[in-house]
């Protein structure tokens, strides 16, 4: 059960973001009803300056008031347009992750708590921070290795009272979902609480930066001798939850486009490295950098770019690496009922449909890029384009194909700037090519036949304990055709009770978000 304090955190959240236009801002004209009626009552109450405002300028006003949480779930759901609509999503993936410094004495404090050592035995200097985000800052900091020779270290550490502020607002949040769920039901397809459950899982995981180390070693090992690109090492005997150490990167960030043209680099070789890295990366790995910015991303004198910031990180299984390089190899070679296959073959759209009509429609998205230069086309357009065109055939969602689209937005448009005459598809095709000779030609054929060996093995280890299994059920399943299914009492008393709070929740919080409508409203006029 939602807590009144959640219900007026949620109401706080509503009128910030309508006083900051960002309600206004919405797509209100293809609405009806009482939400049309919420839009138009929402302009009214929008600050005047605030509507001489892009809309990302509003977000980013309305975030900076609501505070970290919120620049968590703006940041969460820019790789969720499938949610709220694209345009929305490239305006949240505009927020920048800003946010005002905490004392040195609290850091100090919070790395002492998660190490259990004082600080004069981890540091011979900890300096001030250098950046501050929604949930940690870095500081820069010298230690002493064990060859006795001096080292500059950068130390991030947790923002203190991130984890409480974030569970308290997650709680409104929940309780934002479960309203949305219940009284508009066109939204239950895109299951609101199941989003909900999956921002709490990842900001769990990015607050806890012994993850991220993990994530960075792994990484680290992935790319050991991959040209041109590397993550920093983690000193792991200085790295805890609320603490993560690693050496000190020294490099022109990525967004400082004439600071690297100054010293010398060459551009477009670096968006060429970029842009292959991370599809090596994707495709050979399944393990790639999330959030790769050009703020988190730092070139070293010898043109080795260097990825910083590992909190978001992204998977794709065998099955995913061979979906996308099936389908960008398809439209590199115009194969489009290949594509369309591949789709069927992976179970993402329902075999009810015709496999040449969703062949057509992906014509209509591929025939045009044929007639442009290459350097115009754009990869990560196209995957939006399909996804689009994929939803037309009840293709289900599919999180982790979402965010990897998302990540190649960022990366080609971090490329074009370095190069505005980068030719995405001449820069792909010898990473996808490899990927799909290696993978899908014989010496592939080889590797599943050796997996499929391998997993027939152990369903063979496995057949007397199914036998057991099977035994069981059969039993069961015969009660239950002689008896019928039965609860116990317990079962059945448990079951009434989460109905009724359930319901009593429901009324509780629209009750409460009233009274503080009528609040708002008697000292407003």
């Amino acid at each position: 059960m939602s807590s009144p304090g959640a219900a007026f955190r949620l109401l706080r959240a509503g009128w910030i973001l309508t006083r900051e236009g960002v309600i206004a801002a919405l797509p209100g004209d293809e609405l009806s009803g009482l939400p049309r009626l919420g839009w138009r009552v929402a302009r009214l109450f929008t600050r005047r300056r605030a509507r001489k405002r892009m809309r990302s300028e509003r977000l980013a006003g309305a975030v900076a008031r609501l505070g970290p949480s919120y620049v968590k779930l703006g940041q969460f759901l820019a790789t969720r347009p499938d949610v709220v609509g694209n345009d929305i999503a490239l305006d949240l993936a505009l927020l920048q992750d800003r946010m005002h410094t905490f004392g040195r004495e609290q850091a100090i404090h919070a790395v002492e708590g998660s190490l259990g050592r004082p600080m004069d035995d981890l540091f011979v200097s900890f300096g001030d921070p250098v950046a501050a985000a929604s949930i940690a800052q870095v500081h820069a900091a010298g230690v002493v290795r064990p060859d006795g020779s001096a080292a500059k270290v950068a130390v991030k550490v947790i923002r203190p009272g991130v984890r409480k502020a974030f569970f308290r607002d997650l709680e409104s949040f929940f309780l934002a979902a479960r309203l949305q769920e219940r009284y508009i039901p066109s939204s239950r397809r895109l299951r609101p609480i199941e989003v909900t459950e999956t921002l709490a899982q990842t900001t769990r995981i990015e607050m806890d930066l012994r993850l991220e180390a993990a994530a960075l070693s792994e990484i680290g090992e992935n790319t050991r001798d991959d040209p041109g690109f590397r993550v920093p090492h983690v000193d792991w005997e200085r790295t805890g939850r609320d603490v993560l150490t690693l050496e000190w990167v020294d490099g022109i960030k990525m967004s400082d486009v004439e600071g690297l043209r100054a010293a010398g680099h060459d551009l477009p070789l670096i968006a060429t490295n970029l842009v292959q890295s991370f599809l090596r990366h994707t495709l050979r790995d399944g393990f790639f950098h999330a959030d790769m910015h050009p703020g988190n991303l730092f070139v070293e004198g010898s043109g080795t770019i260097v990825a910083v910031d590992l909190g978001i990180a992204g998977r794709l299984g065998k099955k995913e690496r061979h979906f996308l390089a099936e389908i960008l190899y398809g439209f590199i070679t115009r194969d489009y009922v290949r594509v369309a296959e591949v789709h069927f073959e992976a179970g993402y759209v329902p075999g009810k449909h015709n496999v040449s009509a969703f062949a057509q429609a992906i014509r209509a998205i591929g025939e045009p890029i044929h007639g442009q230069p290459a350097e115009t086309i754009s990869m990560a357009k196209l995957l939006t384009l399909l996804f689009e065109v994929t939803e037309l055939f009840d293709m289900q969602t599919r999180p982790e194909l979402i965010l990897l689209q998302k990540t190649m937005v960022v990366v080609e448009g971090v490329a074009r700037t370095l190069d505005p005459a980068f030719n995405m598809w001449k820069t792909s095709e010898p990473v996808v090519s490899k990927w799909i000779a290696d993978n899908l030609g014989p010496r592939g054929m080889l590797n599943d036949a050796r997996d499929g060996l391998g997993a027939l093995v152990s369903l063979v280890r496995q057949v007397p304990d199914l036998a057991v299994r099977t035994e069981r059920l059969s039993r069961e399943i015969d009660g239950m055709a002689e008896h019928g299914l039965r609860f116990d009492d317990a079962t059945a008393n448990a079951i009434g009770q989460a109905e009724a709070r359930h319901t009593r929740s429901g009324r509780v919080a629209l009750w409460v978000i009233a009274l503080a409508l009528v609040w708002i409203a008697w000292r407003l006029f």
